[in-house]
């Protein structure tokens, strides 16, 4: 029903978006056992916990730039080829850090996996930096300041985030980090709202004052929440399968997806870690007609507030809408 639409997403993790062939290729590549974490062609995972465990083993197997080229290529290659235009990478410097990777040379590796992308696809794409909150405050504060610093050397990094285990410390921990990359002219999105409820959501409209918020589902338990941020334009980058597959709802019946459209809040289609959560973003848009019942109207909405929302200069946001 939407394979003829046009996608854009803003929500997706770069290393969470490997496939399983990729990601055994690299096992392969540097001779290491993955069968502990791919099983029956899946990443195997119980939990939040598990999944970060998971995931940190998958990141491990990308080592040097050209493999995040190869890496960032292969995802938006396979987005170009359902008819995504825009993307937005969730990238980890602390990542490549942890295989020897200096930030420069991860974020380059990156770059050139998406400039590839965009000759060979079409497909334009930006790069979010993302603080890990499990590292703590100062970790977050050290990417946030580093990544001002070196903007001018990687133009197609355009936003920050903070990810990770939101169960651990306070948003206000943080807001400095945040300050230092809203100074840089960096765009702001947070993950917050997703295993936390919606204190989580608040604290980050306080505190951080971002334009987008990572998730947000649990802002649907206090309906003066979600009429805060219709009134603020916040948009919500919204994962369903990721929602369904790390257990925030039982089922796609209990997601609030149709409920925050209802009320006016302005939402995005995305897949977060689609291969972890057995997903796609052709088929988180598929979902939206076959199992939320959203007509192709209300999807190219969504899909029109993600280019309103993305972390892009004027003239790119306006060719990327004639594409629509």
């Amino acid at each position: 029903m939407t394979k003829t639409l046009k996608k854009a997403e803003l929500h997706c993790h770069i290393e969470g978006a490997a496939p399983t062939t990729l990601t055994l290729a690299q096992a392969r590549k540097y001779n290491v056992d993955a069968d502990h974490f791919i099983r029956d062609g899946g990443y195997v995972w119980e939990d939040f916990t598990s999944f970060i465990a998971a995931y940190d083993l998958v990141a491990d197997l990308f080592r040097t730039p050209e493999d995040y080229a190869h890496l960032a290529e292969a995802y938006l290659m396979e987005l170009a080829g359902y008819g995504t235009i825009y993307a937005e990478l969730f990238v980890s410097p602390d990542h490549g850090e942890a295989v020897g990777i200096s930030a420069d040379a991860y974020l380059e590796g990156i770059a050139a996996g998406m400039m590839a992308a965009r000759d060979k696809g079409g497909i334009e794409s930006r790069m979010v930096i993302i603080g890990e909150r499990h590292l703590g405050p100062e970790n977050v504060l050290r990417r946030a300041t580093e990544t001002a610093k070196m903007l001018h050397r990687h133009p197609l990094v355009t936003g920050f985030n903070m990810a990770g285990e939101e169960r651990m410390n306070r948003v206000a921990d943080y807001a400095r980090a945040f300050d230092i990359a809203r100074d840089a002219g960096l765009g702001l999105t947070i993950h917050a709202g997703e295993l936390v409820g919606p204190q989580s959501v608040i604290d980050a409209l306080d505190l951080v004052r971002p334009s987008r918020i990572g998730h947000g589902v649990r802002a649907i338990e206090d309906p003066d929440l979600v009429k805060r941020l219709a009134d603020l334009g916040t948009v919500l980058e919204i994962c369903p399968g990721s929602n369904i597959a790390l257990k925030v709802y039982p089922d796609y019946e209990s997601h609030p997806l149709k409920r925050f459209l209802e009320a006016g809040v302005r939402v995005t289609l995305n897949s977060d870690d689609p291969p972890f959560f057995h997903t796609t973003l052709a088929m988180e848009y598929e979902r939206a007609a076959t199992v939320f019942g959203l007509s192709h109207e209300v999807i190219n909405a969504m899909t029109r507030t993600a280019i309103e929302a993305a972390f892009v200069d004027e003239a790119t946001r306006t060719a990327l809408l004639a594409r629509l």
